[in-house]
């Protein structure tokens, strides 16, 4: 007894706190694993630094008052990089957020125009508040515990098909076309260099995966990055046809971050302004929205990553929960919107990302990229690609263990994979998933199969799905 416990000892005190703390050795993970998973998962959210001055920065509020780029530009890092960093050492997760798409454009399209920015950004912190309080109250644990297990399966699998769609349009490998939903390319068929970086990028990823060389993903994104930068500079390609970011180096490294918008939010007002009905529904629509968005994207990089248990249930699920919450709220203080978890996340997960240290690595290059704005810009869209298409490959995996032979798991699972990348939207397909598992589980006399809870989340979903009938039942749309 005393041999074995003398034996152990070193093992235990031989590891570092940091070791300790963020349980890597547990989770089968090292440092150059998490530093290597954070800087993808930053690379492949790199984006939102430009997408999302973007969208709110070309949004007028009801009195057609704008935002500054650049000042919304210093926000989104700031809050996105304290809040990951704090979803790091609290929640212990490979777990990023940063301003959330799906609630930027209810912000951008759907509230300021019936109110100011102040009073939109309350909107928002409410949003934290209320998912907080869900948080607390044990509500959002047990909503994610309610879940049937195939259908836990169907959600991570549809975000892959979200994620690689996301990846296949950035690189404008597929787009819109006139005459069809999608099409190949933006005019029928390929063309153009910055489909072929991210082709470039894409093949060097899969092979060095299919080697299993560590930093495969990483690697492609540098190769698509260099790749981008020489064939900008020496074939004159169009800034245009790269998208929101084009691969050029900068005139300057580094400029000075503009902290104005910061506090600029009004808890009240827009109960006056838009009315306590209109106000009332956006709220709904932000707090759902994020929660079902947050639900899925926490399922599906815990089950990428290894670290749920058998159930399906993630460790420290209450602290991921609460920051998710917490960053809703520093979204709206910042007036980036909600800083909320990112699916992206499963980028930094595919490169070997197993626990907290991973976020805070990339928390911290998010307020790095506050000083060094401009060489945000140098990563195109394309090369970024290359990692959410291989990501929803990977994540694609899972879907053999989804039960086909019946049809009650069956049709709501392929309605979860399919709603998402259709609709754009992870939190519809969780909502279409759950509608078809209640009425086909009671249709076939097994309604106690569904539970209290799952009942009472598809009654929310119709009324989700109908908010737009309702707006107009009560003349607020």
């Amino acid at each position: 007894m005393t041999q074995a416990n003398s034996a152990s000892t070193p093992t235990r005190t031989g590891r570092s706190w940091l070791d300790r703390y963020f349980f890597i050795n547990e989770r089968g993970s090292t440092y150059g694993r998490e530093f290597r998973g954070g800087l993808t998962t930053f690379m492949a959210m790199a984006y939102i630094i430009v997408l999302n001055p973007l969208i709110l920065g070309g949004a007028e509020d009801i009195n057609g008052q704008t935002l500054d780029n650049a000042q919304l530009t210093t926000m989104t890092v700031l809050s996105a990089g304290f809040i990951t960093i704090l979803m790091g050492v609290i929640g212990r997760a490979p777990i990023a957020l940063a301003a959330a798409l799906g609630v930027m454009a209810v912000v951008a399209y759907q509230a300021v125009p019936q109110m100011t920015w102040p009073e939109a950004m309350g909107l928002v912190v409410w949003q934290g508040v209320a998912i907080i309080l869900m948080v607390v109250t044990g509500v959002r644990t047990a909503v994610m515990n309610a879940l049937p297990a195939n259908l836990r399966v169907a959600i991570g699998v549809g975000i892959g098909m979200f994620v690689a769609l996301i990846g296949l349009n950035n690189a404008t490998f597929v787009s819109q076309g006139d005459s069809a939903l999608l099409e190949l390319g933006t005019v029928g068929h390929l063309a153009g260099w910055p489909v072929v970086v991210f082709i470039v990028g894409l093949l060097v990823s899969a092979v060095l995966l299919a080697r299993a060389v560590p930093g495969a993903i990483f690697y492609g994104i540098v190769t698509a990055t260099v790749l981008a930068v020489v064939v900008h500079s020496l074939f004159a390609v169009p800034d245009e046809a790269w998208g929101e970011q084009v691969p050029e180096l900068p005139n300057q490294i580094m400029s000075s971050p503009d902290f104005s918008l910061f506090g600029q939010v009004d808890l009240f007002g827009a109960w006056t302004s838009a009315g306590v009905a209109s106000a009332g529904i956006i709220l709904f629509t932000l707090v759902l929205a994020g929660f079902f968005d947050a639900l899925g994207t926490i399922l599906a990089v815990g089950e990428k990553a290894g670290i749920t248990d058998q159930r399906g249930r993630m460790p420290r699920v209450n602290e991921i929960l609460t920051v998710d919450g917490a960053g809703a709220v520093s979204g709206g203080i910042t007036s980036s919107s909600a800083t909320l978890v990112f699916v992206e996340s499963t980028a930094g997960v595919s490169e070997g990302a197993r626990t907290g240290l991973a976020s805070v690595v990339t928390g911290v290059l998010f307020l790095l990229a506050m000083l060094f704005t401009p060489l945000t810009g140098i990563v195109p869209s394309q090369a970024a690609a290359c990692a959410l298409v291989l990501v929803g490959a990977m994540m694609m995996m899972h879907i053999g263990r989804i039960d086909w032979s019946d049809i009650t798991t069956a049709v709501p699972a392929f309605l979860t994979i399919a709603v998402m990348p259709f609709a754009y939207s992870i939190a519809h397909g969780i909502g279409a998933g759950i509608i078809a598992h209640t009425v086909l589980k009671t249709a076939q006399g097994r309604s106690v199969e569904v539970g209290w809870l799952m009942w009472i989340l598809t009654l929310v979903f119709v009324f989700y799905f109908a908010i737009g009938g309702v707006e107009i039942l009560l003349g607020v749309s």
